[in-house]
């Protein structure tokens, strides 16, 4: 009987969402879409000393912006919660006992500076068979002796008890078959008195056993954990039930050497994280995708990408889209460099084909930053603004950029183009086109009033170049911008005729012409 497909995502609430949880994240939901199976959202909260405020409340916000359905989760509930782990202790309890109760598992006093004192006195220490009966463990002391030190309250650990030299083969679905020697392995820490919580080695397991988790497709490079996942799985029985495993190749620095880490987004000038994020204790801000003006469906689509690719030359994709194409066998197992300059390139894709009504909502805000109050121009207005701008912008932000001259007149002028378009008669032929833009009586149709002024210019032996690059630094305060016509059919003809009134009074010749 085929298992029904069930994924996890499970983040620790450390800090904010790196941009590469988000594709591991990504990955999964794709995978269980694409199946018809679930997705689960498990907070792995059982580090209590790097735990971090609002860290659980942002990666919610930022799956949901993104668009990363989450089936089961703390918010969502399920059949199988609780879905953070330090509401498990009473499970994780029990589990320890099983595997110390059937001996695979036993009690450790060490200090932490024992433990460093052999560290320094041994090279290459390592808390396994060769070692384990030197210490001040179970296995080394009477029964006796370890319930008074219980009973004492010392603190302890469990460790997991692995026996060498065998062989450990995981299956995995993007690398084959891997087999490290059990040798090479620790006696891992399964559990810790102190704050009597488990360590990730045995949360997890029995978290992906009781939530019957079918496929772990983790965010990593191949790891030692894995074989000792295995090992636990078979200590607790429940091989027969174990999990497919993929283990993603990392994303990389934008030239390749290395991890992608903030520093280089911070170096290069992209996020890393997919929302703002301020450090509750430093109050450092991190820059997020979202805040910089990314549209989600850019970002989704971008990280999609960056490991997996269709089999053909498609780029392009929708969330549905990506569901239907993604497959495991499509990845890569070389670590993907992580392209922003690619990034911007999918936003503005995104941002071309979203409704100009869209993007008109999305500038509100930045207008009235700007000290432009959006409802003294309207809805139509601002969309009509947006349609003739956006294919110049890679951002929302840059809408300002592109299109501040719809909402404000020039109080400067651009000295470069002054230079080069404003000659000694071009006052006078301003004020000819003054007379002529007066004459048009269907002032808002573009075409119209394109056909009447370049016919006049003609008629006139003038120069076009010269004439619209006036006409476009009187209006826009310098030559850059849309079809002039298209602009001035916006701004209307008692405004156009105002900004050339304007320029004539405020533009002069260089000294030195």
């Amino acid at each position: 009987m085929t298992r029904r497909v069930r994924v996890r995502f499970a983040p620790s609430p450390t800090g904010p969402l790196h941009i590469g949880g988000v594709r591991t994240a990504l990955y999964n939901y794709l995978f269980a879409r694409q199946h018809g199976g679930d997705m689960i959202l498990r907070i792995e909260d059982t580090d209590s000393m790097r735990f971090v405020p609002g860290a659980e409340d942002y990666i919610n916000e930022a799956l949901a912006w993104l668009g990363i359905g989450i089936d089961e989760g703390v918010r969502e509930g399920g059949n199988y919660g609780p879905y953070k782990q330090s509401e498990r202790r009473d499970i994780y309890r029990e589990h320890v006992h099983m595997l110390l109760d059937a001996g695979k598992a036993y009690i450790a006093f060490d200090t932490p500076q024992e433990l460093e004192a052999k560290r320094a006195a041994v090279q290459n220490f390592q808390y396994d068979a060769s070692t384990r009966l030197e210490m001040r463990n179970s296995l080394a002391m009477s029964p006796q002796e370890v319930q008074a030190l219980i009973d004492q309250g010392t603190p302890y650990v469990v460790r997991f008890k692995i026996e060498p030299g065998r062989d450990v083969t995981v299956h995995d679905l993007l690398r084959g078959d891997v087999t490290i020697n059990s040798s090479i392995l620790d006696d891992k820490v399964l559990y810790k008195s102190a704050d009597d919580l488990p360590t990730y080695h045995l949360a997890n397991i029995v978290d992906d056993h009781l939530m019957e988790v079918s496929h772990v497709i983790r965010g990593e490079e191949w790891l030692p954990s894995s074989p000792l996942h295995v090992l636990l799985y078979e200590a607790f029985g429940w091989a027969d039930t174990m999990p497919e495993f993929v283990h993603l190749p990392l994303l990389l620095k934008p030239d390749g050497k290395g991890k992608l880490s903030k520093r280089d987004g911070d170096r290069l000038g992209f996020p890393v994280f997919p929302l703002d994020w301020t450090d509750p204790k430093t109050g450092d801000r991190s820059s997020g995708y979202r805040e910089a003006g990314y549209l989600p469906q850019a970002v989704i689509n971008f990280l999609a990408l960056l490991g997996w690719n269709p089999g053909d030359d498609r780029e392009i994709f929708s969330m549905q889209e990506l569901i239907e194409a993604f497959s495991i066998e499509h990845c890569s197992r070389k670590g993907a460099k992580f392209d922003f300059e690619k990034g911007k390139w999918f936003n503005h894709e995104y941002l071309m084909a979203a409704p100009d009504a869209q993007l008109a909502e999305l500038f509100k805000p930045i207008l009235t930053q700007q000290g432009v109050d959006p409802d003294k121009f309207g809805d139509d207005y601002i969309t009509r603004v947006v349609a003739l701008v956006k294919n110049r912008i890679n951002f929302v932000r840059d809408l300002w950029d592109n299109a501040a001259f719809f909402f404000q007149a020039p109080t400067t002028y651009a000295e470069k183009d002054v230079r080069k378009r404003w000659k000694p008669d071009t006052p006078a032929v301003m004020q000819q086109l003054v007379e002529v833009l007066q004459g048009i009586d269907r002032f808002d149709d573009p075409q119209h009033c394109e056909e009447v002024v370049l016919g006049w210019i003609d008629e006139q032996g003038l120069h076009r170049g010269n004439v619209m690059n006036a006409f476009r630094l009187t209006v826009v305060g310098e030559c850059k911008g849309p079809h002039m016509f298209d602009i001035t059919s916006l701004l209307g003809k008692e405004e156009t005729i105002a900004r050339i009134k304007r320029g004539l009074n405020s533009i002069s010749l260089p000294a030195d012409e």
